[in-house]
This record gives structure tokens, C-alpha cells and sequence, in this order.
């Protein structure tokens, strides 16, 4: 069956037809995006994953720097504060 043309050239055809046309496309697309990024294979699935596991280690390694940077700035301060407390108090001797 050939398409009927409008007078304006437009294609018609039945919905039913279309959807299926749009899927077919759609799904021969999706096949060729994976092959262009080399997951087309039986280990596509695995090596997709891999990379969300890579993925969430990065964001978890990310994650303990920030925390241990606040730490150790954390830690700074507070031995700076000591360290002045101790010396305005002269717990280390006298002062002058």
C-alpha cells in the first residue's frame, strides 16, 4: 500500500502505521547510538554497570574529600583557639 498524497504534498497515513514507523526509527536509532559509543555488544549491559559503579565511586570519593577537608580546617581552628587560650592564660610559662 503507497501512502496517499495530500495536494500539498503531505504523506497521510494511518495512526496505527505512523506509531509503528516512529518505533521502528526510534529503536534503529537507539541501536545506532550504542554502536557509535561501543555498547552494542552482549556486554553492553555490563559494562554500563561498571560505569555507574565508576560513577558512584567518584561521587563518594568527592563526597569524603569535601567531609575531611571541613574536618581538618575544623581541626585547625580549634588547635589555633587552644593554642591562643594557652598562651593568653601562660599555661606554657611565663610570658615575659
Amino acid at each position: 500500500m503507497s501512502p496517499r498524497r495530500s495536494g500539498q504534498g503531505h504523506v497521510r497515513m494511518p495512526d496505527a502505521e505512523f506509531e509503528e514507523l516512529l518505533a521502528r526509527a526510534a529503536e534503529e536509532g537507539a541501536k545506532r547510538a550504542l554502536a557509535d559509543v561501543g555498547l552494542d555488544g552482549g556486554e553492553a549491559a555490563l559494562d554500563i554497570r561498571d560505569l555507574r559503579s565508576l560513577l558512584a565511586s567518584i561521587r563518594f570519593v568527592r563526597r569524603t574529600a569535601v567531609q575531611t577537608t571541613v574536618h581538618i580546617i575544623t581541626t585547625g581552628v580549634i588547635l589555633a583557639l587552644l593554642a591562643g587560650i594557652a598562651l593568653k592564660l601562660k599555661v606554657f610559662g611565663h610570658g615575659g
